[in-house]
């Protein structure tokens, strides 16, 4: 039952999260849009009223005109919407998942001992304190370099490689790119949080007050969203990307991470100058064309087969007596009936018969031998030597008779 109640945790959570971060996103995406497609009005009551941009629309069979003062409106409606639980609950669902998934399978999920062999409470406070040194660093990046752009997105792209190098040679490479996408995803809600909202609520204090606002809450909290927005479709792939072993169990998988999530920057880029009315086709091309050189740098290297005295191929002579062995030793602790390192079958997946692994032998093919993805952290140590007789019983066409 305990493992039945945690996938229903992890089911709900994971649907949660998905919800408040479409709802976060979703905003947040409308708002860079609007921002860049508003229009000087011409109506002079607009720019009596203080009335810097507008936008005529139609939606869902009726007609909107959002506008945009430079300051606000000279009397505060009583009903002023804020947008913050959209950031705040993605945050929250998205780190219960992380604490569900991760930290309580720490073993399993964070620690690669080929990578870092470290305790599991160590793997966890290396997880938590990874995510608040990524806040306090782009913090401190913002602060020192307030008046300089430019620099900071350097800055901040160069810690990001950095932290994303650090991440891969200390978790799991599946751990590593989630938790740099929850790190990313941190300083995107503590920005809301820290600087966006307070800047907002002291601009509307003073306005109810009667006295000057201060253009700073409104410059930084614009910083802020900026980098928001570049942020996004990192973070997405990043936490996608447990869906794709290919990716984060390769030899350079910090430099896959990277290359990625700067191909999703400059898509991002591309939207951006477009809701300003300027295409510029060679950002996406840029992204596609680095999309396609990762795809390349990761694609599977074909083995050389050895061929036998009788002149068969190896892959023919393996025993499948061998390659049961080697199953029962390191996969089936998770994929089993009855496993004995998880409540349930991993992802549904039983291998303790010889029909379900004839009928997994792709599965398995792909996941232990071409992307060497599992067993997860290598936790069961299979050997490089296991890893490749069960390449060549499935080169030879995964028999189960020999």
């Amino acid at each position: 039952m305990e493992g039945y109640i945690l996938d229903w945790f992890n089911m709900l959570l994971r649907w949660a999260h998905v919800i408040t971060a479409i709802a976060w996103i979703g905003s947040s995406f409308y708002f860079v849009w609007l921002d860049n497609s508003l229009t000087k009005p011409e109506d002079p009551e607009l720019k009596r009223r203080g009335v810097d941009g507008e936008l005529w629309a139609v939606h869902g069979g009726g007609f909107y005109n959002p506008q945009k003062y430079l300051t606000a409106p000279k009397q505060l409606p009583e009903n002023l919407h804020w947008f913050y639980w959209e950031s705040y609950s993605t945050w929250m669902t998205g780190f219960a998942l992380l604490v569900v998934l991760y930290l309580f399978n720490a073993s399993t999920f964070l620690i690669d001992k080929n990578v870092l062999d470290m305790s599991p409470g160590a793997a966890v406070g290396f997880a938590v304190s990874y995510l608040l040194i990524g806040w306090v660093v782009y913090d401190c990046i913002c602060r020192v370099f307030v008046k300089n752009d430019r620099m900071v997105g350097i800055m901040v792209a160069l810690y990001v490689v950095l932290a994303a190098y650090a991440a891969c040679h200390v978790f799991s490479g599946r751990a590593a790119f989630l938790l740099t996408g929850a790190m990313i995803a941190t300083i995107m809600s503590a920005n809301v949080l820290v600087w966006i909202i307070p800047g907002q609520r002291k601009v509307v204090a003073a306005l109810q007050a009667g006295q000057p606002v201060d253009p700073i809450h409104g410059k930084r909290a614009k910083q802020r969203s900026v980098h928001n927005t570049y942020f996004t479709l990192p973070v997405l792939f990043a936490m996608l990307s447990n869906h794709h072993s290919m990716t984060y169990t390769h030899k350079y998988n910090w430099l896959v991470l990277i290359l990625i999530m700067l191909a999703g920057v400059m898509v991002r880029q591309f939207f951006i100058l477009k809701h300003k009315g300027r295409i510029n086709i060679a950002w996406p091309a840029a992204g596609v064309a680095l999309l396609g050189v990762v795809a390349v740098m990761i694609a599977p290297q074909p083995r050389a087969v050895v061929a036998s005295a009788g002149g068969e191929a190896a892959a023919n002579a393996v025993s499948f007596h061998k390659v049961q062995e080697i199953i029962n030793a390191r996969c089936v602790q998770c994929h089993a009936e009855q496993p004995k390192m998880m409540p349930t079958a991993a992802k549904g997946i039983k291998l303790d018969t010889v029909d379900e692994i004839k009928g997994h032998a792709q599965l398995i093919y792909q996941q232990a031998v071409q992307q060497k993805a599992m067993p997860l952290g290598n936790v069961t140590q299979i050997t490089d030597d296991e890893r490749a007789l069960l390449g060549q019983w499935f080169e030879g066409g995964a028999r189960t008779t020999n």
